[in-house]
Parts: structure tokens; sequence; C-alpha cells
């Protein structure tokens, strides 16, 4: 396994961002989609000065986050939403890490009903477009146990649908995020390394910095060594008034807690 930083968690403008990230030792980063580094704004000159910026600070870039206002089981403007997905997958394969990450709503529990066709649609366009252009899709997910996702995965015939991994999405959402490992064995592609606090009684739940959670870290490393996963660990840090510290600490815990 090795470590990465989401670029776009540190808030700053994008070459001191690369700078910070080269600097906390790591070689991988991702950042979300939008603004000047959206694929409409983006122009060839903008790729070119990108790709050279990663190769200067010796940076891979693992993963394009593609936030979405709506899900992909909302009907309105559908076409549009999925069109955009497009894009940001040819833009992954053009900048190299092949791989966009799109959040997953909650499966409907009637997968004929329109809203689950709808998602379900969707899914296997994105699927079938990234077969034929060689980019994956890493569905991040929270909403549902991962056994049931799994078999809904499995009845996709395509090889371009995946998951994104965020244990604090899983604990903020009542599941255990260590066992919930277990049925995603070969379908895992991106892991983002967040942590969270479980709701209580007295507070909600919440997402803390990276160690200072809930997250049984060393089962959770343990469990992903255990069903062969081999690829990126992203810290990501949504919250907080000191994210960069919080990312370079985060770093510094993962490398203790996998080594």
């Amino acid at each position: 396994m090795q470590i990465g930083v989401n670029l776009s968690s540190m808030d700053l403008p994008l070459r001191q961002a690369l700078t910070a990230a080269s600097r906390l030792g790591i070689r991988g980063v991702s950042f979300d989609v939008g603004g000047d580094l959206s694929p409409e704004r983006l122009t060839d000159t903008g790729r070119r000065e990108l790709r050279n910026l990663l190769k200067t600070h010796a940076l891979e870039l693992t993963a394009l986050n593609c936030a979405l206002r709506h899900g992909l089981d909302v009907f309105e403007n559908q076409n549009t939403r999925i069109d955009y997905v497009r894009r940001v997958m040819d833009l992954a394969f053009e900048l190299g890490p092949r791989c966009v990450i799109v959040p997953c709503p909650q499966l409907a529990n009637d997968a004929e009903s329109p809203q689950g066709k709808c998602l379900r649609d969707a899914f296997l366009d994105l699927g079938l477009y990234g077969d034929r252009i060689g980019t994956t899709v890493a569905l991040e997910i929270g909403f549902d146990p991962t056994d049931k996702f799994r078999e809904y995965l499995n009845t996709f015939d395509v090889g371009s649908l995946g998951v994104n991994y965020d244990p604090a999405n899983l604990l903020l959402h009542g599941y255990d995020p260590v066992k919930s490992l277990l049925p995603l064995e070969g379908k895992i592609l991106q892991v983002t390394a967040r942590d969270a606090r479980r709701a209580t009684v007295n507070l909600t739940g919440a997402e803390t910095p990276l160690g200072a959670g809930d997250i049984e870290w060393l089962g959770f490393v343990g469990t992903l060594t255990a069903i062969e996963y081999r690829g990126w660990m992203t810290v990501k840090r949504d919250a907080g008034s000191n994210r960069l510290n919080d990312l370079a600490a985060g770093v510094s815990f993962l490398r203790r807690v996998i080594l």
C-alpha cells in the first residue's frame, strides 16, 4: 500500500499544494475536479503544465474526485450529469490515473423501481464507457451494507466499476469499517484515509483528524493486507481549521501503522 494526499484538502493554490505534498515525502496525490481544474477550463496547455508540475515534484496523480450536485439516481438532467462524468473520465485517462471517484447514492430497495433503474442505467453507461476508454469508476459508498453492495456490483457485466472505500463514511452511517472490508475483496480500487467519531446520545458523528477517531487503524490496515489490497491510501480532510497540519500528521500516522 502506498500513501497519498488529496490536494484539495489543503485549500491552497495548485502549485503551493504540490510543493506542500512533495515536502510530505509521499508519491501520490489526488484532487477534486472543479473550477480551473474542470475538464471545460483545463486547456490542452493547462493539462501539459499540470503533467509537468507533477513530474517536477516527483508526484503521481492517483485519482480524480468527481463531485456531483445531485446523485446518479436523480432523473432531472441525468444525461448532462453522465456526460460530465464521462468528460472527467477522459481527463483522468489523459492525465494518467485512469480512475475517477464518483459518489454513490443509497441503493433503492426495489431495483426495478424508477429510481433503481435510473441508477443502474447510469452505472452501466459509465462502466461500459470506462471499459471502452480504459478508465475505472470508483464508487464512493457508505449508505449500504457492503455485502449488499457487492451483490449489486456483481450484476454488472463490466470491468470498470469498483469501490472507493472511505472508512469514515461507513462509520458515520453505522457500519463497522473494518469488518465491512471483507465482502469487498477484489472490488476496492482506491482507499480514502479519513477518520471519524461515532454518533452517541449526546454527540453527532463527525470527521476527525486521522488517528483521533473511532476507527481501529491497525485492524483496518491488517484487513486490507489480508484481502490483498495493494493500491493507494489517500489522506483526505474535509473539516478542521488547520487541514494542512492534519494531513501531515495523518501521513505520519499512516506510515507508523503500515510499517
